[in-house]
């Protein structure tokens, strides 16, 4: 699954606070995620964020 730093990840599941979109900070091995609501971030293996996923959202740069 192609996952690149600055990607909108909408998740399956929704975080405590409520919301499902987070955003991507690292990518490699494990993801750190931030939540776009709280703002809170958490790491996550790449095999359960993979699982996880329902949509990516990407803002194409036109140069």
């Amino acid at each position: 699954m192609d996952v690149r730093i600055g990607d909108i990840l909408e998740m399956k599941k929704q975080h405590p606070c409520g919301e499902k979109r987070f955003s991507v900070l690292r990518s490699g091995a494990d993801f750190k995620l931030r939540c776009l609501k709280c703002g809170r971030e958490v790491m996550v293996t790449r095999v359960k964020a993979e699982k996880a996923i329902k949509n990516i959202i990407r803002e194409e740069k036109d140069d």
